[in-house]
């Protein structure tokens, strides 16, 4: 045995570990206490990692699928979108317009219903969705959306393909019109209205960038298949898309914090790159194709082509988005613990009154 000896108090001479630096690998008294005397402390306790209870997340994932989701999300902006064109080419005389536009709506809501049905597993689902009205649900208001959306757009494109009854599909056009906003917006309530943060923390913002979304490629959609002569309006909504998704979504992303990592990082971040990418081309070409001249209609109908195809990107980064915040317990966390910091710092009558 050494020269220490055993006493009550411990070894004698050796002084106890409770004297060690804490996040440190020396101990005072020893070699390599010796060694590192005068260097920087190196600390041993890594950083902290998020994680939960046995290895569960803390937020049960979204169980939505893709393509099915995300491609309904695309084509209802799509379908609303339209009719709100359908129905300003309509009263401005442009035949041409409106009638690609009713076929795109009627089209775009009826693959859309089929990705939705695809995801729900059963068509009853979404009927059971009609027994109640319930205003603070986006679904419930949604479903009832698509209820009187649904027959108001097919009628508008079947009297336009046949020429038959054009008072009735001017009424039907009108009526989809009317419905057209709130099903492009809708999606939008419905997504941040769960606790997925990168959707949740988004909800201000959120349906300015579906609306914006969705006349961006509305608009694509008329570049691309309206006659050149009646495509200006189709050329002005998607300008006006592109201008509003752009600003909403940059502002949500300097307005939400840590969750907007998500939407630069992973599967999530290239779809929003593409995305932007193909905006920008899209609008080059839409202006390029005012000006007419040779090749104006193959300019027209590729930048109304990348249009749609940025509003599907966008749509399908916020999806992936959303997925990747609720799997990581750091989004989570992090915001609730930072919530909790500034209210602790709040005098405390300006907590009381937030209370209430």
């Amino acid at each position: 045995m050494s020269d220490a000896e055993v006493t009550r108090e411990g070894l004698r001479g050796v002084r106890p570990g409770r004297d060690a630096t804490p996040g440190t690998d020396t101990v005072p008294g020893t070699e390599s206490g010796r060694r590192r005397r005068g260097r920087a402390e190196q600390p041993m306790v890594p950083p902290a990692e998020f994680a939960s209870y046995y290895g569960r997340p803390i937020l049960n994932a979204p169980v939505w699928r893709s393509p099915d989701i995300p491609g309904y999300l695309f084509l209802g902006g799509l379908a609303g979108g339209s009719s709100l064109m359908a129905a300003g080419a309509q009263l401005t005389g442009r035949p041409g317009l409106a009638r690609v536009s009713k076929v795109a709506a009627a089209g775009a809501i009826g693959l859309g219903l089929a990705g939705l049905v695809a995801d729900l597993g059963r068509p009853a689902r979404l009927v059971n969705m009609l027994r109640v009205f319930k205003v603070t649900s986006p679904m419930s208001v949604g479903s009832w959306i698509l209820s009187g959306y649904v027959p108001a757009a097919g009628a508008a494109a079947a009297c336009a393909l046949t020429g038959r009854l054009p008072r009735a599909g001017a009424a039907a056009t009108a009526g989809a019109a009317v419905l057209a906003p709130g099903l492009a917006s809708y999606t939008a309530a419905l997504i941040t209205d769960t606790a997925v943060p990168a959707w949740h923390d988004g909800h201000r913002e959120m349906p300015f960038v579906f609306a914006g979304s969705a006349a961006m490629a509305a608009g694509g959609f008329g570049l691309l298949a309206a006659p050149p002569g009646e495509s200006e309006p189709a050329r002005n909504l998607a300008l006006f898309g592109i201008a509003t998704e752009a600003a909403a979504f940059e502002r949500m992303m300097r307005r939400m914090g840590l969750a907007a990592e998500t939407y630069r990082s992973g599967r999530a971040g290239a779809y929003i790159r593409a995305g932007q990418a193909l905006s920008v081309l899209g609008a080059g070409g839409a202006l390029l194709s005012r000006a007419g001249g040779r090749g104006g209609r193959a300019i027209s109908a590729l930048g109304g082509a990348s249009l749609m195809a940025a509003s599907a990107a966008t749509r399908w980064g916020i999806f992936h988005a959303g997925l990747a915040s609720a799997r990581d317990p750091k989004y989570t966390v992090v915001p609730q613990r930072e919530r909790r910091e500034a209210r602790q710092q709040q005098p405390a009558g300006t907590r009381e009154r937030a209370a209430t």
